[in-house]
């Protein structure tokens, strides 16, 4: 039986989802990437977006993941369909290879707004398992994500998240569709993994050297990465002269390469 209504609280930061036709396009711009037949839906409130995922039971198997507990009772009666494929979990602390046996997954959702940047870092640690995320988030965070070298919004994120993924910014959804309404506007993102199974550089080093860009974002490069304990003769390359905005992906991982091989120096000359 559709959901027609939700329960007028929120918990985690989360706003829930009321407009049936918002649901059932978010549902809808799941596209499958080659070999994907798991779903996993984070923080499914009432099931509102669940509904509409289980229509589609003959393309993909939908599992959802809850924290709240009284979420979970509701969903185990109202949908006694996913029968063990509820789980009473925190995502952000689950371990999707062990869940799904490294099976290739999307992963979708109406993200809790506070932890909606924490979600995306997660999905990125399982980035050769999470072929596709499609989510629903504050706005400007999904722009933030969605940016290219050059913006004023592009960032950690913006970088990180487009090394392994292309992103599209759906569409925009108005506060009012919400119970509560937030405060801001909400937009619908979409990741797809690209061909990049790794990165042509140190992988653990590119998150540090891109984190570490961004802390002073208005410096250049020769100022923000002295903690690396580059030489003069390292940062005489003109990506140095360049602030943490101006690179892009390609750049981060020859700025990483470049500090990976200083890093390397002290251990062959001893």
């Amino acid at each position: 039986m559709p959901v027609d209504r939700v329960a007028p609280k929120k918990h985690l930061g989360q706003h829930f989802l009321a407009d049936l036709n918002i649901s059932r396009r978010i549902a809808e711009s799941l596209r499958l990437p080659d070999g994907v037949r798991h779903v996993l839906e984070v923080g499914p409130g009432m099931g509102v977006l669940t509904q509409f995922l289980l229509e589609h039971t003959a393309e993909y198997e939908t599992t959802v993941v809850e924290i709240d507990r009284e979420s979970v009772a509701y969903l185990q009666v109202h949908f006694p369909g996913l029968d063990n494929r509820i789980l009473s979990a925190d995502f952000l602390k689950m371990d999707m290879g062990k869940q799904f046996e490294g099976k290739p997954l999307s992963v979708i959702g109406n993200f809790p707004y506070n932890i909606s940047t924490q979600i995306y870092f997660r999905i990125l640690a399982h980035r050769q398992q999470v072929r596709e995320s499609v989510g629903m988030l504050q706005k400007e965070v999904a722009e933030r994500i969605a940016a290219g070298p050059g913006s004023k919004t592009y960032g950690i994120l913006s970088v990180l998240v487009q090394a392994w993924y292309d992103v599209e910014l759906l569409f925009l959804v108005s506060p009012h569709v919400f119970v509560p309404p937030p405060k801001v506007q909400s937009a619908v993102l979409r990741l797809t993994r690209n061909k990049v199974e790794k990165l042509e550089c140190d992988e653990d080093l590119f998150f540090k050297v891109v984190k570490q860009a961004f802390s002073t974002r208005r410096k250049t490069m020769r100022n923000c990465m002295k903690t690396f304990g580059l030489s003069a003769e390292v940062t005489a390359d003109p990506i140095f002269d360049k602030r943490a905005e101006q690179l892009s992906v390609a750049d981060f991982v020859g700025l990483t390469n470049l500090v990976s091989v200083q890093r390397a120096l002290p251990s062959q000359e001893e």
